[in-house]
């Protein structure tokens, strides 16, 4: 039994049907989760990271956890994993947790409490998602135009569905143990190009706006903290070479090249209709 966190996420929904498909037996997790929300065949089971205790459930006869950074305290989830008999945990975290450790606080912690858990495991750093994207969704639909800071700064934007394939292989593969795998996508995009890219997917115009760093700021504080605000706009505005790098794992674990961005937009392209 593999348990995946995290089941209805961008990243999470992707690894259930891909370990679905792949024939392993899946429980599904997540604070709000049904049988409506995994493919048929997958157990779902309701917990909250916050509350590892809630976890329990879940954990029951599992052979590996897919575990997101969330909640606070990742020694108490990792403590039910052990109890449970896990054995193997694969931790998605941050990119930043290696290029910005104290800005990534949290997500550098998690990875420091599963190195020192005792148990097998593998640390995926995933760079931006391609699914943030997603932001733009109503003003693409209502207005057909798109707003962000830092128009013509390039990131190597990584498909979330690459990083479900990479978990899915980690997960049933050997091999991993200990290792950090970098994820991105196979170029650097800007804000102006990933704009355009789904005006492409649309056919149709799409106008871009840059943003001021304040306006952006103020947009971003509206539903996160100050402080991932202002580290976001960090990585957004003055990535260092190396969150610029469009790195290889993605490539060398899927025996693939990593998908683009425009791959991503052509396959949503319906929610900015």
């Amino acid at each position: 039994m593999i348990v995946v966190t995290g089941a209805t996420g961008n990243v999470g929904r992707a690894l259930v049907a891909a370990l679905n498909e792949g024939g392993e037996s899946v429980t599904a997790v997540a604070r709000r989760i049904g049988t409506q929300d995994v493919p048929p065949g997958t157990r779902a089971v309701a917990a909250d990271l916050g509350q590892p205790q809630s976890l329990a459930p879940a954990l029951s006869e599992a052979k590996a956890l897919f575990l997101l950074v969330a909640g606070e305290d990742p020694a108490g989830i990792l403590s039910q994993a052990a109890t449970a008999g896990v054995a193997k945990v694969v931790l998605l975290s941050s990119q930043g947790a290696g290029t910005r450790p104290e800005t990534y606080a949290h997500a550098a912690r998690f990875e420091a409490a599963v190195a020192q858990s005792g148990l097998p495991f593998t640390v995926l750093r995933s760079g931006g998602l391609a699914s943030n994207a997603l932001a733009w969704a109503e003003p693409i639909r209502r207005h057909r135009t798109a707003a962000a800071p830092f128009a013509d700064v390039a990131l190597p934007f990584v498909d979330p569905d690459d990083v479900a394939a990479v978990a899915a292989a980690v997960l049933r593969g050997d091999g991993h143990d200990g290792a950090i795998y970098t994820l991105t996508g196979p170029e650097p995009t800007t804000p102006r190009q990933r704009a355009a890219a789904i005006a492409a997917a649309l056919g149709e115009t799409v106008t871009f706006v840059e943003q001021s760093r304040e306006e952006a700021h103020a947009q971003m504080i509206r539903f996160m903290p100050a402080a991932v605000a202002e580290g976001t706009l960090a990585v957004l505005g003055a990535p260092t070479p190396q969150e610029q790098e469009a790195g290889t794992d993605v490539e060398r674990l899927l025996g693939r090249p990593a998908a683009p961005f425009s791959a991503w937009a052509a396959r949503n392209a319906a929610a900015f209709r």
